[in-house]
């Protein structure tokens, strides 16, 4: 076991990717805040979570999500017919990323059917519809649903999307799932909008996002 410093504050780490700390600090003339961290990779940088909840009941994210105006990390995900599909993929093309924890719950299938009314009035513009489910669940909906205007990834493999971008769901029955939000990327994967629904059974703002293209 290591004990170092970031940012003055002593932490205890074993291994990455694992919630380290629970710290209380205070700014200059504000009122005392509480704030919990995590490591998210190997240059184990410290993040805020989110608070979020589902069905009323408090749960946090592993993060925060990549700021407006930044670059969105790059990912590789799994399509369907199980192809490794990369953020890099897509570059050239506007894009709606639309999270969720799975499709076999109703919120999650719902969001899906709008936006795949929505997709085919979009111009340059791929919905990608990101959940831990398995590929050959994903490829089932989509076939039940009649659904061909989006496109199914799976971040089944290892977890590394839901922690990169600061959205795996911690402190809940749905913990190591995704939480619920929708970003828009432009053409050169630059975050133009982002909402992390604070309520998991809540749909997210679709018109929101839609206008943001």
């Amino acid at each position: 076991m290591t004990i170092s410093k970031y940012f003055g504050i002593a932490v205890t780490n074993t291994r990455f990717n694992l919630r380290i700390a629970d710290f209380v600090f205070s700014q200059k003339n504000n009122p005392l805040y509480r704030f919990e961290y995590v490591i998210l990779g190997s240059n184990q940088i410290l993040n805020k979570m989110a608070n979020i909840t589902l069905g009323g009941n408090p749960a946090e994210t592993i993060g925060e999500l990549p700021a407006l105006g930044t670059t969105a990390p790059n990912f590789t995900l799994t399509a369907t017919d199980f192809a490794s599909k990369e953020l890099s993929d897509y570059e050239g093309t506007r894009k709606i990323l639309n999270i969720f924890p799975s499709v076999d719950t109703g919120i999650c299938a719902t969001s899906a059917r709008k936006f795949n009314e929505e997709s085919s009035k979009l111009h340059n513009t791929k919905v990608l519809c990101i959940s831990r489910d398995l590929p050959f669940a994903q490829a089932r909906f989509c076939s039940a649903e009649g659904i061909e205007n989006v496109e199914m990834l799976s971040d089944f493999k290892n977890g590394d999307f839901g922690r990169d971008y600061g959205l795996e769901i911690t402190k809940s029955k749905f913990t190591g799932l995704l939480s619920r939000v929708v970003m828009v990327l432009d053409e050169n994967n630059k975050v133009l909008y982002t909402e992390q629904v604070p309520e998991i059974g809540q749909e997210p703002n679709y018109q929101a996002a839609i206008n943001a293209l």
